[in-house]
């Protein structure tokens, strides 16, 4: 492995560890060169070898961090660690290549990630359903926001409520 810093390719494994659900291996290096420390991860290259299927209809190769990336937007400003947006994008991976061998279409993927972000955060869960399902205009996005205050209230021990009331007296 090459130092990020000083490009030796000297170094040794201080740490390792198993990550995303045994998927992969963390490794903490030290260089031996310029003695800083730095992390490498192991994952199986065949992990994932699925074709996303576009609303347009283009086929183009499963990229995890553009899920990672869209959970992470998302979750801007919310109580959410980025342990936890790892754990969502896990589970929704672990979900596509234990039933589909090939192909999966965009649409399942927003509506696994949807599943599972609603869980974790209804604020979050809205934002993601906002550019999702493209809403049209406002009134979607209300529709969208008050199905979640109804179906939420019982759903999630210790969820923070979608819209906090407040006493104005």
């Amino acid at each position: 492995m090459r130092c990020p810093f000083c490009k030796s390719d000297n170094d040794k494994v201080v740490d390792s560890r198993s990550t995303e659900n045994g998927r992969s291996i963390r490794r903490r290096r030290e260089c031996l060169g310029c003695a800083r420390r730095y992390t490498t991860y192991e994952r199986t290259e065949d992990a994932v070898k699925l074709a996303v299927i576009k609303r347009d209809g283009t086929r183009m190769p499963y990229d995890r961090q553009k899920i990672l990336e869209s959970v992470r937007q998302s979750a801007y400003k919310r109580p959410i660690s980025m342990e936890q947006i790892g754990q969502v994008v896990d589970e929704v991976e672990e979900s596509l290549i234990s039933e589909f061998e090939k192909e999966v279409s965009s649409q399942t993927i927003g509506e696994r990630v949807s599943a599972v972000l609603r869980r974790v955060d209804q604020v979050a869960y809205v934002r993601f359903a906002s550019v999702y399902r493209q809403f049209e205009d406002v009134g979607d996005f209300i529709e969208e926001a008050r199905d979640v205050i109804e179906r939420s209230a019982d759903d999630i021990p210790g969820q923070q409520s979608l819209f906090e009331e407040t006493d104005q007296s």
